[in-house]
């Protein structure tokens, strides 16, 4: 396999992921979120589980093992994409994206707060850019409005907070953060492949159950492009995109795929503008970026504090020292 083939496999995740957020914006007008994320979920986790079995992969045996799948499902297989869809519905592609793609941030602090491992200056620094991104991000132009104000906090119109699409998106990326910490303790009692599928299907019937509660026949509205938008979000943003992910995370590429993160917006914002003529405002974009940038730096420094070292200035400094917190991303 030839090393560009290698990259351009190795970024293909990031691409589907993006690309499966404008999929599903998409089909959303037509059917129930529930809908769209239980069939995200459930034909993947299929999938998923079909590939394990063919690569010889030891299914779950032990009650510990099913209790660790069935939390990873609620969390990381209900909740996300539950909260996923409902925020995608109300809000953009491209912005749900970044919003969601914002998640190592928490991943940072979750892996601090549990595991007592140190995030470095370089990392406050991405967490401090980051949490100013998500403001722009979230709030938009009302941030300047609201910073206006004489009382910027009573300000706020709190009873409308539930009807933003970005509120959904940030519990969407909290419930992602809290998946990929889960992940450390899951892989002790199970496969990570093997519970990837199970925690796809397992978190994706519900969902199913939720939609048809609300409406009885959530597909009956769907047509010819809804259908092939569903199969590509299943296939490519679910099924493949999870098996290319872990495929290259086996082989020892983990970090690789980390720094790759912030590939996932600039895709989902690229395609939001040309297939769905999504805008943003100033400050949203100017959000945008610090959330890159931010997200770039927490993935990227244990390499930028290396640099830093090695720099004439910095000799001059106090050295500190940075330990690194991997941090992946999956939709």
């Amino acid at each position: 396999m030839t090393t560009l083939l290698q990259r351009f496999i190795l970024i293909s995740p990031f691409f589907f992921w993006g690309t499966a957020m404008v999929a599903m914006k998409e089909v959303l007008p037509h059917t129930s979120p529930f809908f769209v994320a239980g069939v995200r979920l459930v034909p993947a986790g299929v999938l998923v589980i079909l590939l394990a079995i063919a690569l010889g992969k030891p299914q779950p045996s032990t009650p510990k093992a099913w209790g660790w799948i069935l939390l990873f499902a609620v969390v990381d297989g209900l909740l996300f994409q539950g909260f996923l869809a409902t925020g995608l519905a109300k809000t953009g592609a491209g912005l749900g994206s970044v919003m969601i793609d914002s998640q190592p941030l928490a991943v940072a602090l979750l892996a601090r707060w549990l595991y007592a491992e140190r995030v470095g200056g370089w990392g406050w620094l991405g967490l401090g850019l980051g949490v100013l991104g998500i403001s722009c991000i979230g709030l938009g132009d009302d941030l300047l409005h609201l910073l206006q104000q004489p009382q910027p906090f009573a300000a706020i119109s709190w009873h409308h907070w539930g009807q933003r699409g970005e509120l959904w998106m940030l519990l969407a990326a909290l419930s992602m953060a809290v998946g990929t910490i889960l992940m450390r303790p899951v892989a002790r009692h199970v496969d990570p492949i093997v519970a990837t599928g199970w925690h796809m299907v397992l978190g994706g019937l519900p969902l199913l159950a939720i939609a048809s509660l609300h409406q009885p026949a959530p597909w009956l509205n769907l047509h010819l492009g809804d259908l092939l938008n569903l199969g590509y979000a299943t296939v490519f943003g679910s099924a493949i995109a999870y098996g290319v992910f872990f495929y290259f995370a086996a082989q020892g590429n983990l970090t690789s795929l980390s720094a790759l993160t912030f590939l996932t917006p600039v895709f989902a914002l690229t395609f939001g503008h040309l297939l769905l003529a999504e805008t943003l405002s100033r400050l949203q974009l100017l959000g945008v970026g610090f959330t890159l940038i931010s997200i770039y730096l927490i993935n990227q420094r244990h390499v930028l504090g290396s640099q830093w070292q090695q720099l004439p200035l910095s000799r001059q400094l106090r050295p500190s020292e940075t330990v690194t917190v991997n941090v992946s991303d999956h939709s």
